[in-house]
């Protein structure tokens, strides 16, 4: 029995060249729809989830030590968050995700990552559901983004539940 288990666990592990579903990791009220989505498909795909958090710039002048003090405590937010959404992805039965945190204005540096990273196949995102705003990424992409990016695009609804997400994976 136990090379039963054995062989199934061997047959889920990634290989190398694998689809990389990136999942912005942000504060929305719809990430928890694209991260279900994201882990579920690589789960049943063999793929594997990267999760990307950016620090933007604090606001406002402040003193130096103050400034860098805010980002310091975002930074060790971020890696808490990372963290936790990992774990969930485990749990949903994906492999352990990869993690990026960059500093900057949060869709330059996704589509620098996009750019870089050659082993992401395709981008997630959660659309909000609120009416005439889909959510800052998705407006960027609309308006200006769309040119930068050279995977495809998965835009999940924020309305969708977990039983429909599974019925689309």
């Amino acid at each position: 029995m136990n090379n039963k288990i054995n062989n199934k666990i061997k047959s889920k592990a990634v290989k190398p060249g694998n689809r990389l579903f990136l999942v912005v990791a942000d504060d929305s009220k719809e990430l928890h729809q694209a991260l279900y989505y994201a882990a579920r498909r690589a789960a049943t795909a063999n793929g594997e989830i990267a999760l990307f958090r950016c620090i933007e710039p604090t606001e406002g002048q402040l003193w130096g030590g103050v400034t860098e003090i805010m980002e310091a405590e975002k930074e060790q937010e971020s890696k808490v968050l990372l963290q936790e959404l990992s774990n969930y992805c485990e749990k949903l039965g994906a492999p352990k995700p990869r993690t990026f945190v960059r500093r900057g204005i949060t869709s330059e540096e996704l589509f620098k990552l996009i750019n870089n990273e050659a082993a992401i196949r395709v981008l997630v995102l959660g659309v909000s559901i609120e009416t005439g705003n889909p959510g800052p990424l998705i407006n960027y992409i609309i308006n200006n983004g769309s040119n930068e990016c050279r995977v495809p695009i998965t835009i999940v609804p924020g309305n969708l539940s977990d039983d429909q997400i599974d019925a689309l994976v």
